[in-house]
């Protein structure tokens, strides 16, 4: 098995060390990936390669900046079987979230292609007559982007396209977990043709990420952070950055709450919990944990979700015969198993699922949970969804907002006002009427509030993020001065 290289500069490289780390496939246990394992040095030399090559390519124009993100995006497209193949390996992942993997990663590259002529200033009146005052946006400096291995295509290059758009540099931190699949992203974008240095990459054994993070995050030339994983890590990179006054951009966890009300669409919500719950057996970001459904219609909801539960099956991922594929390691089947158990124990209803066979979880539905249970608050991240029955819309808002996250929400009503007056009082950074939690655009603010981060990556907003606002004067004629 070939062992994957660092990119620095351009240039493939093996660790300064010569160490590897592996990657096995959560199925089978078998060897997925050998990768280099970086040193913190090798790290500081993907930083200093980014730097050495931002100032030509900060100055880069946006034609050309553009022609090759568009680039990219077709030599991404045209590696689809081997990421359909790197996600089973690594992840467990099935064809079709590989395939939606691989649609939206390749919008977003689009997306930002299109960013490039949208990275604009103002000019502001001046109080100074003869001065010409403008506020204008440039490229920040190196970007040090980490993302995660649960949507490996669209997080990974969400991670380092608005940055190349803007006319940053970028050193990726590829996730240990998918070492080989975020290092198709890398090939797609030296496929392309960007210049050497403009993108670096560099893998690490897992008990060495803290140092290396560090390490990069207080380089001199690193001026942004964008992370997107849990919140536990995300307050770690938060506070390293804060210390260096490095901003940073958090996507955190989530605890995604649909409030389906008395008046819902009942076979429409069924379906979008469906998806929202179980897509990557429920090991997305945004996954729809907390169903909060009025008891007028919690019986008939209940008894038709659980029916589509049980038709989601599960199996091997490479098989390509179920819905849902495995989970991403037995200590997450366990996890998931301890907090269903938790619940049943404690009065919950299993209405479907339940069951575990190593890596392979039963898309799994609870009803009646209460806060006394776990998995009430704890984000479970496997599949599971649990059905909380209310009597108003006061205790549908109070129970959504009662959670430390808040990253996606939805409310299904036929009201619209109705449901629009609810989505305003949901503390949430995302919120969709009548439409399922799991739902990502390349061009909208995606990001969170509490304890699933700060920051907005996509469209104006992460440009806003990723460059430096200056304010920038021209002054004609001769100014009274006091002195």
């Amino acid at each position: 098995m070939q062992t994957l290289a660092l990119l620095i500069g351009g240039e493939d490289t093996a660790a300064s060390d010569g160490q590897t780390f592996s990657r096995n496939n959560p199925m089978t246990g078998e060897v997925a990936t050998i990768a280099a394992a970086a040193t913190t040095d090798d790290a500081i030399r993907a930083v200093d390669a980014a730097a050495a090559a931002f100032p030509q390519w900060s100055q880069t124009g946006p034609g050309e900046r553009r022609a090759k993100l568009m680039a990219a995006a077709d030599a991404l497209e045209a590696r689809s079987d081997d990421i359909t193949a790197a996600m089973a390996d690594e992840t467990g992942a099935t064809a079709a979230w590989a395939g939606f993997n691989i649609m939206l990663g390749t919008g977003i590259l689009r997306e930002a292609a299109a960013l490039t002529t949208m990275i604009r200033g103002e000019i502001i009146p001046s109080n100074r007559p003869g001065s010409l005052a403008m506020g204008m946006r440039q490229p920040a400096g190196v970007v040090l982007a980490i993302a995660p291995w649960n949507a490996p295509i669209i997080l990974g290059v969400r991670a380092v396209a608005t940055p190349l758009a803007c006319g940053n540099t970028v050193v990726m931190k590829t996730s240990e977990i998918c070492p080989r699949t975020h290092r198709l992203i890398i090939e797609a974008f030296q496929d392309a043709g960007f210049p050497n240095g403009v993108i670096n990459a560099v893998s690490n054994a897992p008990k060495d990420a803290a140092d290396i993070v560090r390490k990069m995050i207080e380089h001199p030339a690193v001026r942004r952070v964008n992370f997107t994983g849990s919140t536990r890590v995300g307050k770690v990179i938060g506070e390293v950055a804060g210390r260096n006054l490095k901003p940073a951009v958090l996507e955190l966890g989530g605890k995604a709450p649909m409030i389906i009300l008395e008046d819902a669409d009942i076979d429409a919500s069924v379906a979008a919990a469906a998806f929202g719950a179980y897509m990557n057996q429920g090991q997305i970001c945004m996954s729809t944990e907390r169903l909060i459904v009025h008891e007028s219609i919690a019986d008939v909801f209940a008894a038709k979700m659980a029916e589509k539960v049980k038709a989601l099956t599960v199996g091997d991922p490479r098989a390509g015969k179920t819905p849902l594929g495995c989970v991403i390691d037995q200590g997450a089947a366990e996890r998931v198993e301890s907090l269903v158990r938790d619940a049943v124990d404690k009065g919950a209803t299993l209405l479907a699922g339940g069951g575990r066979v190593g890596t392979l979880v039963e898309a799994t539905l609870l009803d009646g949970v209460t806060p006394s249970m776990r998995i009430y608050k704890e984000e479970s991240f496997g599949p599971t969804a649990s059905i909380v029955r209310v009597n108003s819309e006061d205790e549908a808002v109070r129970i959504a907002n009662d959670t430390e996250y808040g990253l996606a929400a939805c409310v299904f009503s036929r009201d619209v006002s109705r449901a629009m007056r609810i989505a305003k009082r949901i503390e949430s950074g995302i919120c969709h009427i009548n439409g399922p939690t799991v739902h990502d655009e390349a061009q909208m603010p995606f990001g969170g509030v509490k304890e699933s981060g700060y920051g907005r990556f996509g469209g104006m907003a992460g440009v806003a993020e990723f460059t430096d606002l200056r304010w920038i004067t021209i002054q004609d004629g001769a100014p009274h001065y006091p002195i």
